[in-house]
């Protein structure tokens, strides 16, 4: 199998999008993920997974914190900014929220202190343990083979 075909057959597995953020020195940085998970209950544990290429590893690594923001189906923009799709210099306004930054209007943030970090392959995988988080109503955002979709 090529990397095309893993490609394509992971992007059959439909996810939720996030927006992952962290800051260090004063600087916010956000990423846009779909590889998140739940872990554990006892204790609170989430598991993402970054490019180990991407600015955003050595930020969580430095700052040892980050929220995951579960973006709602408006928030499709927000997205595509964090992704890189949309480069037009936007300024986004971050939010606050336990401290960290995070991403206004989300259908859940969840601040999270770093537990555990894993090199795996190209990746490394962040487990957070979830000290607060924010639930609100609404429709998420989805993406299915490499395009958003929407639930309503």
């Amino acid at each position: 199998m090529d990397d095309r075909m893993f490609r394509a057959a992971m992007g059959k597995f439909a996810t939720g999008v996030t927006v992952i953020a962290s800051e260090v020195d004063g600087d916010v940085h956000g990423m846009t993920a779909n590889a998140f998970m739940s872990v554990s209950l006892d204790p609170k544990l989430v598991l993402i997974s970054v490019d180990g290429k991407a600015k955003m590893n050595e930020v969580i690594k430095k700052s040892e914190k980050f929220t995951v923001n579960i973006l709602s189906g408006d928030q499709k923009e927000m997205s595509m900014i964090f992704a890189g799709q949309i480069k037009d210099g936007k300024k986004v306004e971050f939010d606050t929220f336990e401290g960290l930054p995070a991403i206004g209007d989300s259908l859940v943030s969840l601040a999270c202190n770093l537990y555990q970090a894993h090199d795996a392959g190209d990746h490394t995988l962040f487990i957070g343990e979830v000290k607060n988080l924010n639930v609100q109503d609404g429709e998420p955002l989805a993406f299915y083979e490499g395009n958003y979709k929407q639930m309503t």
